[in-house]
């Protein structure tokens, strides 16, 4: 896709409403630090768009970002981290929640996990979850540069073992310092945005198909 605008138009805390957005919405989850907004800045080319930080937990905000008009990238809070007091874990939690079972316009939810571990414990809840939800997240695995490339294949299937995903759903591995997994990402995204124009709901599934209680 040509980026040709971009804009971080809203940004929601705990006590905003979730906006009402006309077009399409593809969502990003992951723990804290994981790569979210470096991810967001590579697929839109630009350098410092989304804040980027060493210290984990700083995204404390549901983020969209408008891109040409036509569809919104949007960073949840990340989560899992240790330093977060409860009660604020609590509150980002409802706030995620509300957000995927509340969103009329969202369409896709890309997971991301670090490539260089297994999914942890809440990686695997929030998978699950969004699984529930009726979603079927497309799992991307950050960090790409920090492992050899022998141990990619080994990776990738730590991950999908770890996350029972089903056959068909990707695992899409992802270096912000190479940019390599953009084009993949993208045109999983362009995917999504052609159903949208034809009125098709992409990766809605049946209450049947649903995963949890």
């Amino acid at each position: 896709m040509i980026i040709k605008y971009v804009s971080l138009e809203t940004v929601c805390g705990v006590t905003s409403r979730i906006p009402e957005n006309e077009h399409m919405e593809i969502a990003f989850a992951g723990k804290s630090n994981v790569g979210k907004s470096s991810l967001i800045n590579a697929l839109m080319n630009r350098k410092s768009l989304a804040r980027t930080s060493g210290q984990p937990g700083k995204t404390q905000t549901i983020n969209f970002y408008n891109v040409n008009h036509t569809m919104y990238l949007v960073d949840l809070p990340g989560y899992g981290f240790a330093k977060v007091p409860p009660g604020e874990k609590e509150k980002w939690g409802r706030m995620v929640e509300n957000y995927l079972h509340s969103s009329k316009q969202l369409r896709a939810v890309f997971l991301l996990v670090d490539i260089r571990h297994e999914p942890s414990a809440n990686d695997k809840k929030m998978y699950e979850w969004m699984a529930y939800q009726g979603y079927a997240p497309v799992v991307i695995a950050t960090k790409l540069d920090k492992i050899k490339r022998s141990q990619l294949q080994k990776q990738l299937k730590a991950i999908r073992t770890a996350l029972a995903i089903k056959d068909g759903i990707p695992v899409i591995p992802f270096s912000a310092q190479t940019k390599q997994g953009r084009d993949e990402i993208w045109e999983w995204i362009d995917t999504c945005f052609k159903e949208q124009e034809q009125g098709g709901i992409h990766e809605k599934e049946k209450d049947s198909d649903r995963i949890g209680p």
